[in-house]
């Protein structure tokens, strides 16, 4: 008996939610492709947005130019509206407008073109400006970007506050056109097409506040966080191995650093691009990187080179923050004081025909490439490197594409893509054609990446009479290019990866650091792809198995501690269809890239990034038809009545249930 009440109630149970799911989908249609933007806090606020509890509904208003702003915002009879609008019409003084008036808007969905606007950066004018070397102490003449204003296409959206949801997406307007248009300045008839939009956020006011929230719900029940930090995992290499059980200073021991960014970031959440910005950076880094293997083998050079790549750069520095931090602690297998010099690689993909700028500290100068230089009196980009010389006077370097403002139109945004560094193919290739497709852009990168291997090798003190071997593969580049902005999934990347790891293949990648994670396993997809580029790039393909892979330990000549073993899927041989796995031996790792503010407890701290991610429930958008005010209130009156009409007559018939219930008495039994 137990079991049948358990079975019909699971049963009614899901009739029920059957009934209202199907209920759902004839009144709501679900809106696909559709990002949010988030809300994220530092030390001293909030940016972002957020909807209500239960999701903020609207009825749907193209605009079609900032004229037609009057209509939701003053004349319009039907508020709160939610405001669809066109990419060229998301701009800093449309969204202030529709800020300011927010009480007629419910939301604003923003369509993703298939082409970029001329420019739009939402990141502010002056990046990272409050947690880079100058201060109102050191240098207050070159802070806050005084001298040199590098994003000067920066209009801020990223960093405000927006209390309505902010989504993009992929649809069409027919909803509207069919149901909601003006036409001759006439309001449109019942019933209108309306959206619902749900993305609440759990935390507020700033990070200090929803870390101390965190604190006190870990003690709780039923503990739900409302808020995590920013981070991930920096991805490190050395032509020379470390120790990693050792850690600290190494006496003699000098290194040369050559660093880039990973990550990138946009007004909406996840999906970030960074072609400009980060990866052009990057790829050619590793592409330095893979030119110097075999020439630091045959000769190798005096001082060693480690290869740097941080995240969390977009986010007031926190991977370079972090290293720093952890060199100085005595947390990383080098010191500061070992580190010779360091060169980092900037934005190099928008060159104006083969012009290289070099970018130091005007107090501190440093030359290691032949470039231009553009002049004394500028201070150094936005650039992991700031937050070395804030520690430590090092000589060091940024190369980039740009003498003062950045050449990227595009920074910090959705449209810093593929097109944004021409990356062009022929028509009609295929995916495998096109990833072998040796571009303009990669040809253009090769040569950065060549002139930068030659001069960490002769700046780490190697044979001079090498240096004219050292030469960059184009394939290599233009592979890397492809994978990294047009299809991640590809045969290459799938070659460099074990087969378990396939599924983080996405297309295309996502560059936003996200939420720190505490195990190296669960590091973002872009870190792990890195960290296996850079393995296979300047590893040794050994011929261990995979279970000597596994544990390497358990043989004489092999270690843990000096090398990192990675077991890839390996190309297809020309003569089969089965690719040949192997073993992977490389100097490379991963190392923590979480703020250190969160390791001390300071939320507000004024020296590291403080950045953290609001959680929430669940994102969804679904559009619906909505009737008039009259006819709901009709509706009501009508449900209302008939309520109280059967209230009555229920009141009646118990009433008077004896009567109209009640048989005729039957007459006694007879004896005969």
């Amino acid at each position: 008996v137990k079991t049948f009440n358990f079975q019909f109630t699971s049963s009614k149970h899901e009739m029920g939610k059957s009934l209202n799911n199907s209920v759902a989908q004839k009144i709501y249609v679900e809106v696909n492709n559709t990002v949010p933007c988030v809300r994220l806090l530092n030390a001293t606020h909030q940016i972002g947005c957020q909807s209500s509890i239960s999701g903020d509904t609207g009825v749907i208003h193209v605009l079609e130019s900032e004229a037609d702003l009057e209509w939701p915002l003053t004349k319009g009879p039907n508020p709160p509206y939610m405001i669809l609008l066109e990419s060229h019409l998301f701009t800093r003084s449309i969204m202030m407008k529709i800020k300011k008036e927010s009480s007629r808007i419910a939301g604003v969905t923003v369509v993703v073109p298939n082409t970029s606007p001329s420019e739009f950066s939402p990141h502010t004018t002056c990046p990272n400006e409050n947690t880079g070397v100058y201060s109102d102490t050191y240098g207050p003449h070159l802070a806050h970007c005084n001298t040199t204003v590098w994003n000067p296409l920066g209009n801020g959206l990223s960093y405000e506050e927006f209390d309505f949801p902010v989504f993009s997406l992929k649809e069409d307007k027919q909803c509207y056109y069919d149901h909601n248009r003006v036409v001759n300045g006439s309001a449109p008839q019942y019933p209108l097409c309306a959206m619902q939009l749900f993305s609440h956020m759990f935390a507020v006011t700033d990070t200090a506040t929803c870390m101390r929230r965190n604190d006190v719900i870990n003690f709780s029940i039923n503990p739900e966080m409302v808020c995590d930090p920013l981070g991930d995992f920096n991805v490190w290499g050395s032509i020379r191995p470390y120790n990693r059980s050792q850690l600290g200073h190494r006496d003699n021991e000098s290194v040369v650093m050559a660093a880039a960014r990973l990550d990138s970031r946009a007004f909406f959440w996840d999906v970030s691009t960074g072609a400009e910005g980060s990866i052009s950076g990057f790829v050619t880094l590793l592409a330095a990187a893979h030119a110097l293997r075999d020439v630091t083998q045959v000769a190798p050079p005096t001082h060693n080179i480690l290869f740097a790549f941080f995240q969390g750069e977009a986010f007031d520095y926190i991977g370079s923050s972090r290293m720093v931090y952890d060199m100085q602690n005595g947390k990383f297998v080098i010191d500061l004081d070992n580190v010779h010099s360091l060169l980092e690689i900037g934005q190099v993909g928008l060159r104006n025909g083969s012009d290289l700028f070099l970018h130091s500290d005007p107090r501190y100068r440093c030359s290691l490439i032949h470039r231009h230089h553009p002049g004394v009196s500028q201070p150094l980009p936005p650039s992991s490197l700031q937050r070395f010389l804030r520690a430590q006077n090092i000589p060091g370097i940024v190369l980039a594409d740009h003498r003062a403002a950045f050449n990227n139109k595009y920074y910090e945004s959705y449209y810093d893509n593929a097109d944004n560094l021409n990356l062009r193919y022929p028509p009609n290739m295929t995916a495998e054609e096109q990833l072998e497709f040796l571009t303009d852009t990669a040809m253009a990168l090769t040569e950065v990446a060549t002139v930068v291997a030659r001069a960490l090798y002769k700046q780490a003190g190697g044979d001079g009479t090498q240096v004219d071997n050292i030469k960059a593969d184009s394939k290599t580049v233009t592979q890397m290019l492809f994978g990294f902005l047009v299809q991640a999934n590809n045969s290459w990347f799938q070659a460099l990866i074990p087969p378990e790891l396939k599924d983080m293949l996405s297309d295309p990648p996502d560059f936003y650091v996200g939420v720190a994670s505490s195990s190296p396993a669960k590091a973002k997809p872009l870190t792990r792809l890195v960290q296996f580029l850079l393995a296979n790039l300047t590893g040794t393909a050994t011929n261990l198995t995979q279970d000597q892979c596994q544990k390497p330990d358990d043989l004489p000549d092999e270690s843990v501690q000096m090398y990192s073993y990675l077991w890839v899927q390996g190309t297809v041989p020309h003569n089969g269809t089965e690719k040949g796995p192997f073993c992977v031996r490389a100097s490379v790792r991963l190392s923590q890239a979480l703020s250190p503010a969160f390791d001390l407890g300071e939320y507000a701290s004024r020296n590291y990034s403080t950045w953290t991610e609001s959680r929430w429930k669940f994102i969804k958008a679904r559009i619906f038809l909505v009737a008039s005010r009259d006819l709901e209130m009709l509706t009501l009156g009508v449900g209302v009545a008939v309520l109280f009409s059967s209230l009555l007559v229920t009141y009646f018939i118990s009433t008077k249930a004896d009567v109209l219930f009640s048989s005729a008495r039957e007459p006694a039994s007879a004896a005969y």
